[in-house]
């Protein structure tokens, strides 16, 4: 069995700290760089629900998206809901690891897993990265469909293709307007419409789009805007670095057992629709 400091050179390799934003907060938040891995599992959010699943696997590496403390902290006590996080990952040999906008940027990243969930063929970064002569690293991913649909019947696909929250997808924009270009972002994303104007696509498919925002893009052009569950958007790249872990594993011979959280950590649970609302 490999040592956890080799599991996370690797994963070190897909998804350079160096490459994360500066207010992030990436890497290893515990674990003895010592100790044997056997079972990993990744998921999106490091919150209690997620570390009890890790117990219950005898998983030895928790990987997950969004940080535990993206801002400093001067305690973990149990007596808050971090601290019993950190608490219950120490006492269970529990490693965390977390790759946020540094998985973002990479190639494939996080909005790659998103494109893929969709259908849609990635032509080119929304932002590239400046330091990537390739031109594949970056924030967002240009996409082009497969033929044309609707902006219906595309946000019907999100819908479908999706993990299912309570909020579903939301849509702005002429729901019979053809979409063939789409730029995604997985996670929030209302902070790059500027580039998604440039790009010139039809459709901009993120989450947590805020109401100012999303009012001004509108107000720009007629470029159709779906806004989905911010866990929904960023779960397929669990699945998406399972399966890189899993090539790493076969290719050095560690049998490792990797798994995806299917446990639903998007905090919104239900969704009474206004009466008359237009669906």
């Amino acid at each position: 069995m490999p040592r956890l400091s080799e599991v996370i050179a690797a994963l070190d390799a897909l998804w350079p700290p160096a490459s994360a934003e500066d207010w992030d907060a990436v890497g290893t938040v515990c674990g003895d760089p010592d100790q044997e891995v056997s079972r990993v599992l990744f998921a999106v959010d490091p919150v209690q629900e997620i570390v009890d699943e890790a117990v219950k696997l005898d998983a030895d590496l928790l990987v997950t998206h969004h940080p535990l403390y993206l801002r400093g902290t001067t305690t973990v006590a149990a007596s808050n809901f971090k601290g019993r996080v950190v608490h219950t990952l120490i006492k269970r040999d529990i490693a965390l690891h977390v790759a946020h906008t540094n998985a973002d940027r990479a190639d494939p990243g996080v909005s790659d897993a998103l494109a893929g969930a969709l259908d849609l063929r990635v032509v080119r970064p929304l932002v590239p990265d400046p330091t990537d002569a390739d031109g594949r690293r970056g924030l967002g991913r240009v996409c082009e469909l497969d033929h044309p649909l609707t902006v219906r019947e595309f946000a019907a696909r999100a819908a479908e293709r999706l993990p299912a929250t309570a909020q579903g997808i939301r849509v702005a924009g002429d729901p019979e307007a053809l979409v063939r270009t789409v730029a995604v972002s997985g996670g929030s994303g209302d902070s790059l419409f500027a580039d998604v104007r440039a790009a010139g696509v039809d459709a901009f498919l993120t989450a947590d789009l805020r109401h100012h925002p999303a009012s001004e893009a509108r107000a720009h052009s007629p470029l159709a805007l779906l806004d989905a569950a911010h866990w929904a958007t960023e779960w397929p790249w669990c699945e998406l670095a399972a399966a890189q872990l899993d090539e790493i594993s076969d290719r050095h011979g560690w049998d490792l057992r990797v798994h995806v959280s299917k446990t639903v950590t998007d905090p919104w649970n239900s969704h009474s629709p206004s009466p008359g609302a237009p669906n």
